[in-house]
This record gives C-alpha cells, structure tokens and sequence, in this order.
C-alpha cells in the first residue's frame, strides 16, 4: 500500500511516499481502508521531533491521527464492527498512521461515522472532538452558566470547543482575527476578542474554564482571568508530572516535566486557580457520544481545505502557517 512515512525527524523533512506492507490485523483490531485523513498541528510536531520525549516513534513510521473509512477485515474477537462498515478514529499513540491507505485499529478505539457526514468531513472530527470531550466535560466538568474561555476560536479545536460548550450552557469567550469574527459568532461564541488588537486579559475576567491551546506568555496571561477555584486546561503544554505519571513515563522524563510546568503551576497556586496539561487519548465510546451530536446537528464539522493525497506535505505546511479555519483534510479514495 502506499503511505507518507518519517524516515527521519526536523523541521525541514518533508514526509516520504513510499510503498509498504498492509497492516497485520490483530484478534481485536479491524482493518480499515483510509478515505480521509484529517491533518493536526500534532503531526507536524511529532514530524518535528517535539514529542520524541513523550511518544518515542522510532523512524521510519507512518504519520496522521484522523482516520474515516471502511472496514475491509475484522479481526477473530471483534465483536462490535463487521466489513463494509463506514467509521472513524483517532488510532490509539504508537499505533498512528493515517496518511496511508490502510491501518489497523482496535475496535475500542472506533465508533461508527456520523451518517450526516462525507468521508472527509469525518476524518476531520477525532482528534479535536476527543480533545475538547476529555477538556471540557473529563477535566473541567463544564456546567451550564459557566464561563469558559476558549483561545483560537477559528482553529480546529477552537470551532469544535465553541459549538461543544455552547451545548452545555456555557457562556463562551474567544479570541480570533476580525476576519473570522462572523465564523466563531456563527458557532455560538458570545464574546469575541479580536487578538490582534485588543488583549484579552484586561477584558475577561471572573471566568471558571480556560481552554489554552497557545504557548506559554498566552498561558500565563489566561491564568489571570480565572476567578478563584477556576481551572486552565493546557493541551500545548507544558506537561506537569500528573501526565508523565499517567503515560508510566521513566523517573527522569517525570523530573523533566515536573521542573517544566513548575513555574505555572507556582503562578495558579498564588492566584488560587487549577493547572492541569491534556493530552488526549483514542476512545471509541466517546467519540460515539460526539457522533449522536453531530447527528443531531448539534455540532457541526468546519474545513477550510481538502488537499489531494499526493499533497499531504503540503496539507502539512498549510496547518503550520497558522492560517486555517477549522480542519484541514487529505483525500485518499477519489470520489468518496
């Protein structure tokens, strides 16, 4: 099968096509042929050499984390998927690889794919549905008449958080450039912050979520519009101990991380807010609870470009120029 491989890790590799085996099925995975993939800014990072700490893939391997397709073979014990089943996934960490035609899924990590939506508007749901469930309903416990804070409101996570906490009863804040204004407003955010004019921290404050998705200055600033008790859920890091702990990472890498978020996790104990860093994990029930919304309408997929399966080095570079709005997807079946 053809796939876009990582032979070696750095910014400036651009990912291979090469053609490789087809995935050996497992007793509890199912093979899946790959309609579309959605692309992250995590592919590009994990490309980059950035998670070498957390997620040691060894080159070469096969990149991507958002799958939609059909079930070609299903393993001896499978019991909840059956061949020519259209699904979806986030694979489980070790076992990515959807910039291929084929890959191997436990079937606990896959739900049946959203009856309202292409192929392609389905491989770009996984990944920032799974984030923002385990953000928002996992970690904060969001409850309707809360306020929530939700950076990069036009950005894959940041569409899919907005409309998310808009169907808990939030009231929702976001920040985004004034060309998107109208985009956020569309998916419910009730107060809009153009970034590139106004800061956010003068203007927000008394707010019980934080959902920070930016680097550490934008960090550090979200923690000042929490009002006590309040709690910032970091899916950009820096890790804290608690995750290193929960991925069994060795008592060096946990030192590494503890010394890394030190200094915010200092900063929210003197404001008297929460601090915890995210790193999502595959789950097929939970996207079959995101499946149910968006068959209800509830929620509602936001692409900005469907590239080519050749092109997926550049599907890549357009993710890094920070530029899209929602999702960005390979197509890999012509036509489907």
């Amino acid at each position: 099968m053809k796939a876009f491989i990582v032979n070696r890790y750095g910014k400036k590799e651009k990912l291979q096509l090469a053609e490789i085996a087809e995935p050996v099925v497992k007793e509890t995975e199912i093979l899946v042929q790959i309609h579309s993939a959605g692309v992250n800014l995590l592919d590009s990072k994990i490309r980059n050499g950035e998670f070498k700490m957390i997620l040691p893939y060894k080159p070469p391997f096969v990149l991507g984390h958002d799958v939609a397709g059909v079930v070609t073979k299903v393993g001896s014990n499978v019991s909840k998927f059956k061949v020519g089943d259209e699904v979806y996934a986030r694979p489980a960490d070790h076992r990515i690889g959807a910039f291929a035609e084929f890959i191997s899924i436990n079937e606990n990590d896959v739900a049946i794919k959203p009856k309202k939506l292409t192929m392609d508007e389905a491989a770009s749901i996984p990944l920032v549905g799974l984030t923002v469930w385990q953000a928002l309903i996992e970690k904060a416990n969001l409850k309707k008449g809360q306020k929530v804070f939700i950076q990069a409101g036009s950005g894959g996570v940041g569409t899919f958080a907005i409309q998310l906490a808009k169907h808990l009863g939030a009231t929702v804040a976001t920040t985004t450039s004034a060309t998107n204004i109208d985009l956020v407003k569309s998916l419910g955010a009730d107060v809009v912050i153009d970034y590139k004019k106004d800061n956010f921290e003068t203007m927000l404050n008394g707010y019980d979520v934080v959902l920070n998705s930016q680097d550490q200055k934008t960090l550090e600033k979200s923690l000042q519009v929490l009002k006590p008790g309040g709690k910032l859920i970091s899916i950009s890091g820096p890790p804290d101990i608690e995750f290193a702990k929960k991925i069994k990472a060795p008592w060096y890498v946990q030192l590494i991380m503890k010394l890394l978020s030190s200094g915010v996790k200092k900063k929210a104990k003197r404001l008297n807010v929460g601090f915890s860093f995210l790193f999502m994990r595959a789950q097929g029930r939970q996207l079959s609870k995101i499946t149910s919304l968006i068959d209800l309408g509830v929620i509602r997929p936001v692409i900005d470009k469907v590239f080519p399966f050749e092109a997926t080095n550049e599907a890549i570079a357009y993710v890094e120029s920070g530029r899209a709005k929602g999702k960005v997807v390979i197509k890999i079946v012509k036509g489907s």
